[in-house]
């Protein structure tokens, strides 16, 4: 079946932000997921009915069986973004045969090693190229990217941070 814009449901898309716009608590919502520890590095973390797991590269004392989560915050950024924007294009009636989004972030690791305590643990800098196969001139492309990364939960959230607590407790 070939790739289409118009594949997202605008209908029950525009029919939930009426139905926030008119009752603003249904657009509270928690995400919840739950990440069982499998030995070693791996790691298997259910979210809702679906499963991934992480590993950390064999320099990192993993196994390399799947990827790190480093690279699953990049791959979060780039498919939060990819939704918004292809949900943007087809709101204004723009289609793509293809989107490819490449993302990279830089990363200090004498951070994450404890060898440096002026080193931040996390990504320095993150970025993307959005590569779009389509009819749409780049002015429309480059409003849509802006659109979508201004509107994107996820870049936002890695932009301006959010306090996370954290506990334990004993099982």
């Amino acid at each position: 079946m070939a790739k289409s814009c118009f594949q997202v449901n605008i209908g029950a898309f525009d029919q939930f932000i009426k139905d926030v716009n008119n009752d603003p608590e249904k657009g509270k919502v928690t995400f919840k997921t739950t990440t069982e520890w499998q030995g070693g590095a791996v790691s298997k973390t259910t979210a809702r009915d679906f499963v991934l797991h992480t590993d950390e590269p064999a320099s990192l004392g993993g196994t390399d069986s799947a990827a790190d989560p480093v690279e699953l915050l990049l791959a979060s950024i780039a498919t939060c973004f990819s939704i918004g924007f292809v949900t943007q294009a087809a709101k204004r009636g723009i289609d793509f045969s293809d989107v490819i989004i490449e993302t990279e972030g830089d990363l200090d690791l004498r951070g994450y090693f404890g060898l440096d305590k002026s080193i931040r643990p996390g990504y320095t800098n993150i970025r993307y190229k959005v590569k779009v196969k389509s009819d749409a001139s780049i002015e429309q492309l480059e409003e849509l990217r802006q659109l979508a990364h201004e509107l994107s939960p996820m870049i936002e959230t890695v932009v301006n941070g959010v306090d996370i607590t954290g506990s334990v407790e004993k099982i």
